[in-house]
């Protein structure tokens, strides 16, 4: 999901799949912890392999699949392009009819549903996993048990008007909570913007902005040894508070369009600042024409006690348990992780690679904002793996709205949307 809320966004919109077992014994491969996928063959793959992949991604895979199957002759890899607004009900049906693909991209939040609906063949440990982002390669663990490799992923960072920001009396960007705010009340008294900084006023994936300010202050949206959600720790308190006060002090417009107007505003000055990903880069310039990249710069998200995090999103790559050619589909997904791969990847569709090591190439390695991506995804984080993820923080979306827009105390929202997590319960 990507393009403002991506990945994460359109898994939240769909309905979660209803889980009704608790775990699987050991025996079994399961989910209880630490399990490792069976071994796979060395040499060439061989046979045919289907592949389900959304969005953009699955219109351009194929283009990259030709690599694959001109290094195994014979090997015939099918892609099918699914919509990401019908992708999980189709990979919900698929599983509860065992009619599964062999592989499949998908979106981060959908892993602990399918792996505590037993449908994902564990990640072999040939497989290196110290080659990833931290961040994105917790996204594939379950229980303590990986499944499939992180593909590609994105992370959160600042955006800002660099010129209006000398105008308002700042040379860098800011480094803490403080800073930033400061920053944001500048660039409306000093540079002419209607509002520093855009911030989403509550509503659906709302938590992923308070939540980089939550992590960059050491929050944990997890408690008793990971197995119950923590949406009302001190930390998050804090969090949500501090991006409150944007709201109440007229930094931000709490009444901003469910459809942003991000690009045009931005290069008005209207609002010189905002969080987003990597995909806004060309969005602003496009919008700005020429000689707009030299007028806004990215910086890390400003850190808190903790240091600076963000949000890691993106999307894994699995293999199903039906799969009926399972070496083909693991040396499938292993090819997936290779760095040139991954650094070609990013040519053709400029999904930015999981794997550290591919960012040492090309455009990866010279481009000085990705390289702000580039470092941020260092430390960023995602949510926990709970199947009952997309349910739980809904209900904190939905008090982060009132929070913003109607003054809500923050300490009674976030006790509202714990006790409403704790009714759903984790799934596990």
């Amino acid at each position: 999901m990507r393009r403002t809320t991506a990945i994460t966004v359109a898994c939240m919109t769909a309905a979660a799949l209803t889980v009704t077992a608790c775990g699987r014994s050991a025996d079994t491969g399961a989910t209880t912890g630490g399990q490792t996928g069976a071994a796979v063959s060395t040499g060439k793959a061989t046979g045919t392999i289907t592949v389900w992949a959304m969005g953009a991604e699955g219109d351009k895979l194929p283009e990259l699949t030709k690599d694959f199957e001109a290094a195994n002759p014979g090997v015939k890899v099918q892609v099918t392009a699914i919509p990401w607004d019908a992708a999980h009900d189709k990979f919900t049906a698929s599983i509860a009819s065992g009619n599964t693909p062999d592989v499949a991209m998908v979106g981060t939040t959908w892993m602990g549903e399918f792996a505590s609906s037993d449908a994902l063949d564990p990640t072999p440990a040939q497989i290196d996993k110290s080659g990833f982002f931290e961040g994105a390669q917790k996204t594939t663990e379950v229980n303590g048990t990986s499944y499939g490799i992180p593909w590609y992923v994105e992370t959160r960072v600042l955006f800002y008007r660099s010129d209006l920001a000398k105008k308002a009396g700042f040379d860098a960007a800011p480094t803490d909570w403080q800073g930033l705010k400061d920053m944001a009340k500048a660039m409306q008294t000093k540079a002419g913007a209607q509002y520093g900084i855009g911030l989403q006023a509550g509503g659906e994936g709302s938590w992923q902005t308070v939540m980089p300010f939550a992590w960059s202050d050491g929050a944990d949206l997890t408690k008793d040894g990971g197995k119950a959600y923590n949406f009302d720790s001190p930390q998050l308190l804090k969090a949500t508070q501090y991006y409150q006060s944007f709201f109440t002090d007229g930094i931000s417009n709490k009444s901003a369009p469910a459809t942003p107007t991000t690009e045009p505003d931005f290069v008005s000055g209207k609002v010189p600042m905002f969080i987003s990903g990597p995909w806004m880069m060309s969005a602003v310039e496009k919008v700005g024409g020429a000689g707009f990249k030299d007028k806004y710069n990215v910086a890390p998200i400003p850190a808190g006690s903790a240091g600076s995090s963000s949000f890691v999103g993106g999307s894994n790559f699995v293999v199903f348990k039906n799969t009926k050619n399972r070496d083909t589909s693991w040396k499938f997904v292993q090819w997936l992780s290779d760095p040139k791969v991954q650094a070609k990847w990013y040519t053709l569709s400029t999904d930015l690679p999981s794997v550290k090591s591919a960012w040492d190439q090309g455009d990866l390695a010279s481009d000085e904002k990705l390289a702000v991506f580039g470092k941020q995804l260092e430390t960023a984080k995602a949510p926990p793996s709970f199947p009952t993820w997309e349910q739980a923080v809904k209900g904190l979306d939905g008090e982060l709205e009132k929070i913003t827009k109607t003054g809500e105390d923050p300490a009674t929202g976030l006790k509202t949307a714990q006790a409403s997590a704790e009714s759903i319960g984790t799934g596990l």
